[in-house]
Parts: structure tokens; sequence; C-alpha cells
């Protein structure tokens, strides 16, 4: 299942990726928000980042008005990789390259229409492994060691 939420900036991309979604067999959980009032993206971040890092759920969406805050957020999780796509190009090196668990859109900066594809695109992509894990290898050795120093 794949988990989706938003902040006032992104609820309206996020409704109609949520529609998308359903419309190609995708199992969506909406995590909201539901109305326009505005809402701190923080604690929107954490419904979807912290099930993605207990290993509770394997993919997510978040989006915000430019994206960049939810990223922050969410990359503040063990074991998330949330990515901020701008096209379909990066949508589909998250996936391919960074094994991105979590994709990342701005609400206020894409058209509909592009972020669907680059939905698409992230969704049924596949990660390449190869000489990427060794890249993954060194950001999961960086959050260990950033643990140790808490």
């Amino acid at each position: 299942m794949l988990l989706i939420a938003s902040d006032h900036g992104g609820l309206e991309l996020k409704q109609i990726l949520v529609e998308y979604l359903k419309q190609q067999g995708v199992e969506v959980k909406d995590l909201g928000v539901h109305a326009e009032d505005s809402v701190d993206y923080p604690d929107y971040a954490a419904l979807v980042a912290e099930p993605i890092s207990k290993q509770e759920s394997d993919q997510g969406i978040l989006v915000c008005g430019t994206g960049i805050g939810m990223s922050i957020a969410a990359n503040k999780f063990p074991g998330v990789r949330a990515a901020l796509a701008h096209d379909e190009f990066t949508a589909q090196m998250a996936r391919e390259h960074n094994n991105a668990n979590i994709l990342v859109l701005g609400g206020r900066v894409l058209d509909p229409e592009l972020a669907c594809r680059m939905v698409s695109v992230w969704y049924d992509g596949a990660y390449e492994g190869g000489r990427h894990q060794n890249r993954l290898n060194k950001i999961i050795q960086l959050e260990r060691h950033c643990d140790a120093d808490a």
C-alpha cells in the first residue's frame, strides 16, 4: 500500500494524485490533509516517513507547496530516502539510482499532468542496484554514524 500525505499547499495536487493512482489500480492510503486550513508540514511528513522508517510500509508520496520542507522533514527518519523530484527524469533517477522510498513533489510548482507522469515513472520503476548499492550503503553508514554521535 502506498502512503500519501500533504500539507495545505499540496492538497489540490495530492487529491489529483490519489485519484490518478486509484485509477491505475494502486492501493493508496491518504493520510491527510483533507482541508485547506494551514498546517505544519513536518506533522504530515512524519505520518508517511515513520511507517516507512519502521518498515511497516514500503512507499510513500509527500506533497507540499515546493516539496522542500517535506523532503527535509521526511529525511530525518532512519531508512527514509525521500527524493524531491521536479520532472520525469529526476523521478526516474530517484527510483533507479537512489531507491527512493518516498517521492516528494511541489504542489505549487508542478503541473498536475506532469506530476502524474512523474508518479508513474517513479512507482513503476525499479532500483538498478549494482554500483548504486555501494552508494546507498554509504548513506546507511552515515545514518549510523549520526545516530552514534547523538
